[in-house]
């Protein structure tokens, strides 16, 4: 069983070693962002302010992620452990190859979608609090990305969840308002699991700390049996609803096409993978033995989810919800690695986890900008858009191909690692679901790039007749508006064509929660 090697005498945690001023790092970005978001709460009204603060925050964000990367990369997995509280008893901020990497990408993202909402979001929506929330919602990710401790996970998701509310509801319109409540009900439901999950492990084991979870768990001889199964089955059900799978995903294609658009951008390609993360950490770290025992369910799951959000995609016909589908059917390929477990999968997931971060986030950018241009957000209603800016249709048919898994851009690696390791598993369902779900995906983004770019005018126009305007969220020549789409569609086309860097980061995080050791001699240093 994968990580049932892991053996650790508690006793030697006394041996935990001094925190250097470099593992400071690691509470950086928490600490960044939550002094960012508290000094654009109090300049609040001071809507100019407002994007300079924000993006000087991002920046400093981005800055210290990399810096933590690179010295986890260097040094390995470290920790640091709050108020010389001696683990397991402290709070442990961890930082391995998996949660760094996610945490700086979702930096980069963030840093994008401030610099976006500085031509999308009025003053209004500044005044009431876009930058404070957007900046708080990171303190969230980061912390959730980077803690070391199960209870403190839930601290870190209640911190981002109550962070997203007040960015979807950011405008009071009445559609954010319904999408809101729906948003809402099933993540407070999703978090009372997770919180009765968490009480029931601690219960049976007497610590929440990870790296001593991993210990205990593998001590048992049959993990999946009795109480930790139930336990299981409720962190299944509970991550499963915050990362949007089938059939507890009906909440985001109900709320993610209300909120503005650089909201939308940075839902779509954070929270769900978040929800993603944390059931790689739980079942690969934590509870091997229940991952096995569960694969199949977990399998079926997948492809439920990567199916209903690739036909859901073509049986819509307005641009955020066949983006919020394929936000769906992305969640499906990363569970996929979850169902199969292998060293492989998991690296698989996690790329495609890294990837979907990048090109959701840009296609709903790209969906941003089409609505300056062509004034809607639905198919029938737009056209021209090629003839309006080719330069703009070629970088949507990026994001198109690698949202798709098409070569060569950064959708398609980790694509053929997932497919590879279910046909190496003997999933062979699974492996044909993933290729389909794909080639379904092509068709969804095919239909857009139909109707919105390459068709002359909008449905009953002739062709030719020109429909794009300017809109007043903001001025389609500003470079606040294609400097983000064109940061991520160049990290997309990177990673795409150079994935080998990629591909070793991915690599060492998921060997890092197969085979825990390092994780845990990290925790309980000296060993």
């Amino acid at each position: 069983m994968a990580g049932s090697s892991v053996s650790v005498d508690i006793s030697q945690a006394m041996a935990v070693a001094p925190v250097s001023a470099g593992d400071w790092l690691i509470v950086a970005p928490s600490i960044l962002t939550l002094l960012g978001g508290s000094l654009c709460l109090m300049t609040r009204k001071n809507t100019q302010a407002q994007p300079k603060i924000g993006l000087i925050f991002m920046v400093l964000l981005v800055a210290a992620n990399i810096g933590l990367l690179a010295r986890v990369l260097d040094k390995g997995v470290i920790t640091m452990v709050m108020g010389n509280w001696l683990p397991p008893f402290g709070i442990a901020f961890t930082a391995d190859a998996l949660g760094v990497t996610l945490s700086t990408i979702a930096s980069i993202v963030a840093l994008c979608a401030a610099l976006y909402g500085s031509a999308t979001i009025d003053n209004t929506g500044r005044r009431y609090g876009f930058y404070p929330f957007l900046l708080l919602l990171m303190t969230g990710v980061s912390g959730a990305f980077l803690t070391g401790d199960i209870f403190n996970l839930y601290v870190w998701f209640e911190v981002l969840l109550i962070s997203s509310y007040g960015l979807l509801v950011l405008g009071n319109d009445r559609p954010q308002l319904d999408g809101s409540v729906k948003y809402g009900i099933l993540n407070l439901i999703g978090t009372n699991l997770f919180l009765i999950a968490t009480g029931l492990l601690y219960g049976m084991f007497g610590t929440l700390n990870m790296a001593d979870l991993a210990t205990k768990v593998a001590a048992l001889e049959n993990g999946a049996s009795g109480t930790l199964a139930t336990i299981a089955a409720l962190y299944l059900l509970a991550f499963a609803m915050k990362a949007a799978a089938f059939p507890v995903n009906f909440w985001l294609p109900a709320s993610y096409h209300t909120p503005n658009i650089a909201v939308s951008a940075v839902f779509a390609g954070l929270l769900t993978k978040v929800g993603v993360y944390a059931l790689i950490r739980v079942f690969v770290l934590l509870l091997p033995g229940s991952r096995a025992y569960m694969a199949d369910l977990i399998a079926l799951v997948a492809m439920a989810t990567m199916m209903s959000g690739a036909m859901g995609a073509l049986a819509q016909g307005e641009v955020r919800r066949i983006l919020g589908y394929l936000v769906i059917a992305g969640i499906g390929s990363m569970l996929a690695g979850v169902a199969v477990g292998s060293t492989l999968a998991i690296s698989g997931a996690i790329f495609y986890a890294v990837h979907s971060i990048i090109v959701m986030t840009a296609l709903y950018m790209a969906a941003g900008v089409m609505m300056a241009m062509g004034g809607s957000y639905r198919l029938r209603e737009l056209g021209g858009l090629y003839q309006a800016s080719p330069a703009f249709a070629a970088v949507f048919l990026v994001l198109g191909f690698a949202v798709s898994g098409l070569p060569p851009f950064s959708g398609f690696w980790p694509k053929v690692m997932l497919v590879d390791a279910a046909l190496g598993d003997g999933r062979y369902w699974l492996a044909g679901v993933i290729l389909l779900s794909g080639f379904l995906t092509t068709l969804a983004i095919g239909r857009i790039w139909i109707f919105a770019f390459w068709r002359g005018g909008p449905e009953g126009t002739a062709d030719g007749t020109s429909t794009v305007r300017i809109s007043p969220i903001g001025q389609l020549g500003s470079a606040a508006l294609w400097l983000p789409i064109g940061i991520l569609t160049a990290l997309v086309v990177y990673f795409g064509l150079q994935p080998e860097w990629m591909l070793q980061v991915v690599s060492r995080g998921a060997s890092g929660v197969v085979e825990p050791l390092g994780y845990v001699r990290s925790v309980f240093g000296g060993l």
